[in-house]
Formats: structure tokens, sequence, C-alpha cells
């Protein structure tokens, strides 16, 4: 992966938080990949957001999307499929990296090429926090989630919302 790219996204990162006037916490650690790597530094960290997760897809059109859902869901391609027209796929990592310059296991959802939509999971919109990787794998960022509306708004890319599926 080219440690430029990652700098690069962390950069355009760092400029979208000042720009939308978000104040945000920034940590330092080991690179996380994977949820066991996330879920050990954020107890020694004593982190308390909710960790985001970014799925991306692609679909038959050749388009693709980057669904930002929580660390606990799970991809329901009936709902995205009805959102988007078509039913998705989860990308291969090799896909995923030429796309968007992001490493597997820490996919960033702001700072992406303004051809890949951005599909939102809005139960998101329902916790007090969010945390999500700044495409080093090397650091993370929280933020209050009632700024997110604010960071989607600011970016280039379509953004459509999923929402919140009622239980009964």
């Amino acid at each position: 992966m080219n440690q430029e790219t990652l700098k690069d996204i962390f950069q355009r990162n760092v400029s979208l938080m000042k720009a939308c006037g978000v104040t945000y916490e920034q940590w330092q650690h080991e690179p996380i990949l994977d949820f066991d790597t996330d879920l050990r530094v954020g107890e020694r960290l004593g982190w308390t957001a909710m960790p985001t997760k970014s799925l991306f897809l692609r679909f038959k059109s050749g388009d693709f999307a980057l669904l930002l859902t929580h660390k606990n869901a799970r991809l329901d391609a009936k709902r995205v499929k009805a959102l988007m027209g078509q039913r998705p796929s989860i990308a291969s990592d090799d896909e995923m990296m030429a796309a968007i310059g992001c490493v597997p296991g820490a996919v960033c959802p702001f700072g992406l090429p303004e051809s890949i939509h951005v599909i939102l999971d809005e139960s998101l919109l329902t916790f007090e926090s969010l945390m999500y990787t700044p495409g080093l794998p090397e650091f993370t960022f929280a933020f209050p989630a009632a700024n997110l509306m604010a960071l989607l708004d600011a970016l280039p890319n379509r953004i459509l919302r999923l929402p919140v599926v009622e239980s009964h």
C-alpha cells in the first residue's frame, strides 16, 4: 500500500474536521486492521465512542459505494438494492485498494473519490459519538455523532440514507 496515499487521506480528514468546525479526539496506536486489535486497543485507551464500519460495495454496473454503518451491523443487501436499484456485493480487497487507496480493515469513510457513493446507515445518528480510521491504520478519530451530517454534507460524494429499520 502506498504510504503517501494513506497520508493524503489522513490530511484530507484533518482538513475536513477543521473546515466543518468539528472537535475531534485523535489517538495514535499500533495499526488496527481487524476487530480483535480494535477491541484490545480500545480497552487499553478507554474508548467509549461507537466504532464505525465502512463496507466497500460494488455493483454490476461498475459503480462502487461505501456503506457507513456501526461495527455490529451486517450488510442488508435487500435494503441496499432497494436504495440503489441494484444488488450489492462486497468488493474485493484489490478492487477497494485500486478504487480508494485504503488498507483492508481500515477503510476510511471520508475523503473518497467523488465517484464513490456513500450510503449512510442512519442508525449512526443515534449514538453519542463515533470513531473511525482516518486512512492511516495507526490512527483513530472520534467525534460527536451530531456532527456526522455536517461532515457528509461537506463531501463531493452523493450521500444516500439508509433509514433505521423499525423493530416490531
